[in-house]
């Protein structure tokens, strides 16, 4: 179900030379001294672009692969969902499966998820697994820190566990991103059946969890000290994030999350606030039902932009390369539906333009990197899962 705009002023509709379309403001069409309305950014839809950049094969063999993350000395972490990670060698080569990876709960969306190096790890070699993992009531989202060596991973220890686990296979999340001060955030989802819960501050469904690398509760956290909240979290109202990076320049944190039929979200969560779901939303329900109470509400944030139809966002990156013309300090996020590789334009804290790229292929993008060649990698989720990099078009 699609929501109607005001009309934009002919200029913001305007097409590049290289296909993409540069978004509306909501604010366009406000009188000068009033207020913008309370309505965010829609993305225009864009078609997928051919032309511009190319997808080439670097590995395959991979069944479902969740994540890629590249090593100092350009080897590549990827991670399976059924509960393999696997290092890819500097020319594409596969690993066998490596050694003491945690049990995981392969199961509906559930499995191997993220992977993400210790900021210190060229010292330490430290690495962090999200994963699915099942226990008492069901299942749930949890990090573990484990010792990278050539013969596989040592020193495994879970250090968090998203609480109550519940049953059911769908929305974990999960995405690690380490901030500048060395806390990792965690990502997580609603678990589905349990929307509410992204709510209640007692429970660990639908946040944004910041921790230290130890596991320990920073004491700066938002609610670090209140007896009717979870220490961990950092922002809450959040449906299914499996999207996030750190802008380059500013520090902050930025996330791509799913909608449901509709309503797929840009934000940038900030500590203790609030992001709206299931209350407000900019989607519906796959029935076509309404849900929560509209798209707006007061002490709720507004995302910076929202698909409607969606993306299925899953990875993300900031380009901060070179190796492709124009795409410098772009955002970079995988769909898997319709499927494509997502690049977005920022000024001041906006979308000023979208641009869609590899929907030919016609796969499930899963998640996004950029490699030591300045090229960008995507994984593929399928059974006959690749690794591709994108690199621009020659001729």
């Amino acid at each position: 179900m699609h929501r109607r705009l005001p009309p934009v002023p002919l200029a913001a509709l305007l097409f590049c030379a290289c296909g993409g379309t540069a978004v509306p403001s909501a604010s366009d069409d406000t009188p000068r001294g009033t207020p913008a309305p309370e309505q965010a950014q829609r993305s225009p839809t864009p078609a997928s672009t051919r032309g511009v950049v190319t997808a080439e094969t670097f590995a395959t063999g991979l069944v479902n692969p969740w994540a890629i993350e590249f090593l100092p000395d350009g080897r590549a972490l990827v991670t399976e969902r059924p509960g393999r990670l696997r290092l890819v060698s500097r020319t594409g080569q596969l690993s066998a499966p490596l050694s003491g990876v945690p049990a995981v709960f392969a199961q509906g969306q559930g499995g191997l998820l993220d992977v993400a190096l210790d900021p210190q790890f060229a010292q330490n070699q430290l690495l962090y697994l999200s994963f699915a993992e099942s226990g008492e009531g069901g299942a749930g989202t949890a990090v573990a820190r484990a010792r990278f060596t050539e013969g596989g991973l040592q020193d495994v220890r879970v250090i968090y566990r998203q609480q109550p686990k519940l049953n059911g296979g769908g929305h974990y999340g999960s995405r690690l991103v380490f901030a500048r001060d060395g806390r990792l955030f965690v990502t997580q989802g609603d678990r589905m059946n349990w929307k509410e819960r992204a709510q209640d501050l007692a429970m660990g469904q639908g946040k944004i969890m910041r921790i230290a690398t130890d596991g320990s509760v920073p004491a700066d956290n938002p609610f670090a000290g209140r007896n009717d909240a979870r220490a961990e979290i950092w922002s809450y109202g959040h449906r299914n994030v499996q999207a996030a990076a750190l802008h380059p320049e500013t520090g902050q944190l930025w996330t791509v999350e799913h909608g449901a039929r509709g309503g797929d979200e840009l934000n940038h969560p900030e500590r203790g606030k609030n992001y709206g779901w299931p209350v407000i939303t900019y989607g519906v329900d796959y029935s076509g039902a309404t849900i929560g109470e509209g798209t707006a509400k007061a002490g709720m944030e507004q995302p910076v932009y929202y698909w409607d139809p969606v993306i299925a966002p899953s990875g993300m990156a900031f380009y901060t390369a070179t190796a492709i013309p124009g795409w410098q300090n772009s955002v970079l996020i995988g769909s898997l539906s319709p499927g494509a590789l997502v690049r977005l334009e920022l000024r001041d804290g906006r979308v000023v333009r979208e641009e869609r790229y590899l929907g030919e292929l016609g796969e499930r993008i899963r998640d996004v990197t950029v490699g030591p060649d300045g090229f960008v990698y995507v994984v593929t989720d399928s059974g006959n899962g690749r690794v591709l990099r994108v690199r621009p078009m020659v001729g």
